[in-house]
């Protein structure tokens, strides 16, 4: 039997569910180890060995060591290709170029305004820190211009890049989870014909659902 790859991380980090989104989606038995931030696991010596950003998720395969949660999944997708969902990134150069793109676009566009209403809306009531309305305002506008392109896009397809499921959505699913079920922004998503009706697609997969449910379940004693 392989021996399971090893996800470092907690369940509730966004980056730490794309990457165990991505293994469940390609079926590949994976062991999650915790990482208590609140006390600082993520800064201690032997974490850094395999994370020198003192970041989460790190991965281990037996012995390769990878971080950063994106390359994370291009990477589990070409090693086991073979397995669970074989287009999730793609089976030729064309479909992986497209996938790329909408994987940066998420990267660059997506990302960096939906992780800042993630924070502030979502975590810091949980942490009792002070709201920054400023930056929420501008955040939020500046995702609105996002999913105006996303909207156009999703009405001359299915999804953002081709007609079927890929790495490219499975990418935007953690940021968005929260947003919509997490904070009172559910509308940035659900008020957009297309950008609604892509949501409600991608959210069910069962990856997503397993995920989810991970989040929500006590930790093993």
């Amino acid at each position: 039997m392989a021996t399971p790859v090893k996800v470092y991380g907690p369940t509730l980090s966004t980056a730490v569910s794309r990457v165990l989104a991505c293994l469940l989606e390609k079926n590949v038995q994976f062991q999650l180890i915790p990482v208590n931030m609140a006390k600082g696991e993520h800064k201690k010596p032997d974490y850094l060995k395999i994370q020198p950003f003192g970041q989460v998720p790190a991965y281990q395969d037996e012995d390769i060591t990878l971080f950063e949660s994106r390359s994370i999944n291009r990477y589990i997708c070409d090693k086991y290709g073979s397995q669970g969902n074989k287009g999730l990134y793609g089976t030729n150069p064309l479909e992986k170029a497209s996938i790329d793109q909408w994987i940066e676009a998420e990267g660059q566009s997506f990302n960096p305004p939906s992780s800042v209403l993630v924070f502030q809306l979502a975590f810091a009531p949980r942490m009792k820190l002070k709201q920054d309305e400023n930056l929420i305002r501008q955040n939020e506008e500046k995702l609105k211009k996002v999913l105006d392109v996303y909207e156009k896009r999703l009405g001359d397809s299915q999804y953002l890049a081709g007609d079927e499921f890929t790495l490219a959505y499975l990418s935007h699913l953690p940021n968005i989870q929260y947003l919509v079920n997490g904070t009172d922004r559910a509308e940035l998503f659900t008020s957009r014909e297309n950008v609604g009706r892509w949501w409600g697609d991608i959210s069910n997969r069962e990856s997503w659902k397993k995920v989810v449910e991970m989040q929500t379940s006590p930790p093993p004693s």
